[in-house]
């Protein structure tokens, strides 16, 4: 085994919140990369600051980048291998406005990062939100999730976010 394969490299901590958990639509990525030596989970986590976590359009989780507002987070921590983390960025439209991976500390004092929403709409999605937000994303969160193939196909990811925050109905609570 060559190149960045994960005893070789430092691994990255990431800090899941919500889709990328264990028994979550978007953790066959997350598993994938632990079947591949790229991520190993490191246990359940509560982020040491509390931060807005809301869900926005397609029942999709936000983190939101404003500490001291919302809830102490509950997830999980990941170390991931440089290679991992690129497929995660991917997963999570960095490159493309959607997240942003920022730092994160955990109770444990763990200093990771996690995927928040972009900044040029998350505080939006916690106003949208009634300045109301969750601890933990759960099961019943989720059950609101659209996989991405079935969302609408006329409209990007930002501008389904865009829509939603001009809609005049509030966010399900």
């Amino acid at each position: 085994m060559g190149g960045d394969s994960f005893g070789q490299s430092k691994g990255h901590l990431i800090f899941t919140y919500g889709t990328l958990k264990r028994g979550f639509p978007n953790h066959g990525l997350m598993q994938s990369l632990i079947d591949q030596n790229d991520a190993v989970f490191l246990g359940t986590h509560v982020t040491l600051h509390s931060y807005p976590l809301v869900c926005g359009p397609n029942g999709i989780p936000y983190l939101i980048n404003l500490p001291g507002s919302g809830h102490r987070v509950k997830g999980e921590l990941y170390s991931v291998s440089t290679r991992g983390l690129g497929r995660l960025d991917e997963l999570e439209g960095i490159t493309l406005g959607h997240y942003e991976r920022l730092p994160i500390q955990t109770q444990a004092e763990a200093e990771a990062e996690a995927y928040y929403a972009h900044r040029s709409f998350g505080e939006e999605l916690w106003e949208k939100n009634g300045r109301e937000g969750l601890s933990e994303y759960t099961e019943r969160e989720a059950s609101g999730f659209v996989r991405r193939e079935d969302r609408p196909k006329d409209r990007s990811f930002v501008d389904e976010v865009r829509f939603f925050l001009s809609s005049s109905s509030s966010a399900p609570k």
